[in-house]
């Protein structure tokens, strides 16, 4: 099927349950609003006026999410940065709520920005009609929604304060995957008949930052990648023979679609398959290095090797400096500190299969396949392939190796959902607007997805040209909006 007659198909689809509840025509209500404030951890009172419950688009399918909430504060003008910080995890519906004094959201207050919290459905939002139950949120209907949300922003630019020229999206897993998202498929004609079919203001719906704490993205390739990443640690290789055979076969397929990426790193050195997990290695040492350095201890149990102790000491007491006592000597030498040797300044190595098994120690692995599970060996379905479903409930395979184990085969209708939903093939593509400015940041001990998501979403930017700030922080496990010092510099700086 052509790709233009299954997007037909989707804004048809979008068409029939818009027409179950016409709505009132777009618009802003400036009489739903209200003046409060916010009370920072550090006793800051934020005084800010709360625009809430604003529908984004005119053909209302599920009123319970269908809208944003919008609070500026004082002294906000057009010129003022908005930051959009959506709520959603596990693909699952968000409603819009009101600023956190402890998140980005009520940071962004502080800072000044005109702060934006919308609503979005998810893939265990339903409504009712008659007596069926419908489910209103399956893919793509939760990144339609943030789409028409910075379109209704624009549309209603000159009632509220804040330049639709700084528009920054911030969301955490699955939400840091529709920031992504976001950021990379702006204006992309693709989803124009969906969106026209909502009843999304006819605007832009481009950014100009995303900001995404571990993206549970690239799904189609995010099982090859868990098992190519974590199938040779002990809880792997201790599975059942069936299990340890699906993780032989994902992991297999994976180095042909990194090579296939054509990406590099920072310096221009073509990424490939045979130099990754040192490239992984490389991250996760100037991790550790940067947290040694600021004062964390850093264990030699979790895989790291360090350069030798100085050999110098620094004079004690007005004595000569002298290197420590050698182990094991049953007394200290006149001039010289006893005691074990002590880790030197450096690392300067890293067993990464070691690392991995620390990394499963504090949180036990995903199953086989880890995301396009249903059905495969007779496992359950996970949020993802209730992603993937359709408007009456029903679990989905998304990937072609799934629905080969269960029997199927993937229609082209659910392929282009699924397409729709994965923001590398829309990096660099010149019907897209792309953000300019990326904030990635995805844990050193995160496993709900593999280091190579994130990595190469992060090198597909830079390799089209888009200003990125990635890293792998120490001990970080799956989260977001923390070291918001940092985050607010940077956009302080890219916002200037």
């Amino acid at each position: 099927m052509k790709r233009k007659s299954i997007l037909a198909l989707l804004g048809a689809a979008c068409m029939v349950s818009a027409q179950a509840k016409p709505q009132a025509p777009l618009k802003f209500d400036a009489s739903k609003s209200a003046k409060s404030s916010l009370t920072m951890p550090d006793g800051r009172i934020v005084h800010y006026t709360a625009y809430t419950k604003q529908y984004f688009v005119s053909q209302v399918e599920d009123s319970t999410y269908q809208y944003l909430n919008v609070f500026v504060p004082e002294g906000a003008t057009e010129q003022t940065p908005i930051f959009v910080r959506t709520y959603i995890g596990g693909y699952m519906e968000s409603t819009a709520g009101y600023p956190q004094a402890a998140d980005a959201s009520g940071r962004a207050l502080a800072e000044g920005y005109v702060l934006v919290i919308p609503g979005s459905r998810g893939r265990r939002s339903t409504v009712k009609q008659g007596k069926q139950t419908l489910y209103t949120g399956r893919a793509p209907k939760g990144l339609l929604d943030l789409k028409a949300a910075i379109r209704y922003l624009r549309h209603f630019d000159r009632e509220l304060p804040g330049d639709t020229e700084k528009i920054i999206i911030d969301g955490t897993s699955a939400g840091g995957a529709m920031s992504a998202l976001v950021g990379a498929t702006g204006n992309h004609p693709a989803y124009a008949p969906l969106l026209k079919a909502m009843g999304a203001a006819d605007e832009r719906d481009d950014v100009f930052a995303s900001v995404c704490f571990c993206p549970i993205t690239d799904l189609e390739h995010a099982d090859m990648a868990y098992e190519w990443l974590y199938g040779g640690t002990a809880s792997r290789q201790a599975l059942p023979e069936v299990q340890r055979q699906l993780t032989e076969e994902l992991a297999a397929q994976y180095p042909a679609y990194l090579n296939s990426l054509g990406l590099a790193r920072p310096d221009g050195r073509a990424l490939t398959a045979d130099n990754y997990r040192d490239y992984i290695k490389e991250l996760l040492i100037e991790s550790a290095q940067a947290a040694k350095d600021a004062g964390a201890n850093i264990a030699d149990t979790l895989g790291f090797s360090f350069s030798a102790e100085v050999a110098f000491q620094a004079p004690i007491n007005g004595g000569v400096g002298q290197p420590p006592a050698p182990a094991g000597l049953p007394f200290a030498p006149r001039g010289m500190r006893r005691g074990a040797p002590q880790q030197g300044e450096y690392i300067t190595g890293l067993d990464l299969e070691k690392y991995l098994n620390y990394v499963v120690t504090t949180q036990p692995l995903k199953g086989v396949p880890a995301f396009d599970s249903y059905q495969v060996d007779g496992a359950e379905a996970s949020g993802e392939n209730g992603l993937f479903g359709d408007a009456r409930g029903s679990d989905a395979n998304f990937t072609p190796w799934a629905a080969g184990k269960t029997g199927a085969k993937l229609s082209a209708e659910l392929l282009e959902r699924v397409r729709l939903m994965n923001p590398m093939g829309f990096i660099g593509d010149a019907q897209a607007t792309n953000a300019p400015y990326w904030y990635l940041r995805h844990g050193a001990r995160d496993r709900d997805t593999a280091f190579p998501i994130v990595i190469n979403l992060a090198a597909q930017l830079r390799k089209h040209g888009r200003a990125v700030d990635f890293k792998l922080p120490w001990n970080r496990p799956h989260s977001g909006d923390y070291a918001l010092n940092e985050l607010f510099a940077w956009l302080k700086a890219i916002t200037r």
